[in-house]
């Protein structure tokens, strides 16, 4: 009988963890793009300050730290990011703001002087160093400003 009454629950649970985990990558433990803000609020004049509310945020669904030493994040037209010697912890996320700062543990800036990302459209991918192509996001409108990869 309790086997029975355990069932329906288990059943439930994997649903659930199928619902969450958005690709078998992700299910597995991976490090991939997990949000892109590609249109920073208000105009797009240019300002430092509204280029780094353009950003991407890549996430370590491993249980290890991995090196990011010479990954990259390019968009459709080939503007590229290299991570420097940068380690990103498990379970953690770096966020790659598009204009300049001073780098942190958690935030890093491209140092651009113009926007990356197409607010009508466009392509966030990462490469590991070997030039492997690990994840890619794509969103096709403006829509909110924002995706979830």
């Amino acid at each position: 009988m309790r086997i029975r009454a355990a069932l329906p629950a288990l059943a439930g649970a994997v649903v659930l963890t199928g619902t969450i985990l958005s690709t078998p990558a992700q299910a597995a433990g991976s490090v991939y793009i997990y949000e892109v803000y590609y249109d920073s609020p208000g105009s797009d004049g240019g300002s430092n300050a509204s280029l780094n509310a353009e950003w991407v945020k890549i996430k370590n669904s491993t249980s290890s730290t991995v090196s990011l030493k010479n990954w990259k994040i390019k968009d459709a037209t080939g503007h590229t990011y290299t991570f420097r010697d940068v380690k990103i912890g498990a379970g953690s996320t770096k966020k790659v703001h598009t204009g300049s700062g001073s780098d942190t543990a958690s935030d890093k800036y491209w140092g651009s002087s113009w926007y990356v990302w197409n607010n009508t459209g466009d392509t966030a991918k990462l490469y590991k160093a070997s030039g492997t192509k690990v994840d890619s996001c794509t969103w096709s409108s403006k829509g909110s400003g924002y995706k979830y990869c």
